[in-house]
């Protein structure tokens, strides 16, 4: 008998070992050995929670470094603080600075700054300081207003107001 792999060089011969021993192409796949994954396409992550490594472009919507996106918009995925976290990782609240300062100025005779970010028993003591004192007390919610546009003041359950 006469070896079929002596006469074709490369077809089996010494890298796979004496015949018979090779790989069998017509049997099915041994299932002792392990399968692995599908590699991603370019530009994708093996795993989807994964951090982009070094030079690889962020996904669109993430900032490099997986850090968390600066406070102003809605975040779903979060719901702690759908409106983003702070340095700090505090969340923020759903009141805005711009919108609770310049309530408090123009109308904080009124204490609609403090109504706004439900400090109730401030506003109402604000309006009687202002009313009682024939208009001298306002300055106490003019000077509240700009503590609120610095970012100063809290909501009423304690988280920094938003941008």
């Amino acid at each position: 008998m006469t070896d079929p792999y002596q006469n074709n060089p490369g077809a089996g011969g010494p890298q796979y070992g004496p015949p018979g021993t090779g790989p069998d192409l017509n049997k099915a796949p041994d299932q002792s050995q392990p399968q692995y994954p599908q590699q991603p396409q370019f530009g994708q992550p093996a795993d989807p929670y994964a951090q982009p490594q070094y030079g690889q472009p962020a996904p669109y919507g993430q900032q490099p470094g997986g850090y968390p996106q600066p406070g102003g918009g809605y975040n779903p995925n979060d719901p702690e603080a759908p409106y983003g976290r702070d340095q700090f990782g505090v969340p923020f609240s759903d009141k805005q600075k711009l919108m609770a300062g310049l309530l408090q100025i123009f109308l904080g005779g009124f204490g609609v700054g403090r109504f706004y970010t439900g400090h109730n028993g401030i506003a109402i003591a604000q309006i009687a300081v202002t009313w009682l004192t024939c208009g001298l007390g306002g300055i106490w919610p003019l000077i509240d207003g700009i503590m609120m546009l610095t970012g100063k003041v809290p909501d009423s359950l304690g988280r920094p107001l938003r941008d």
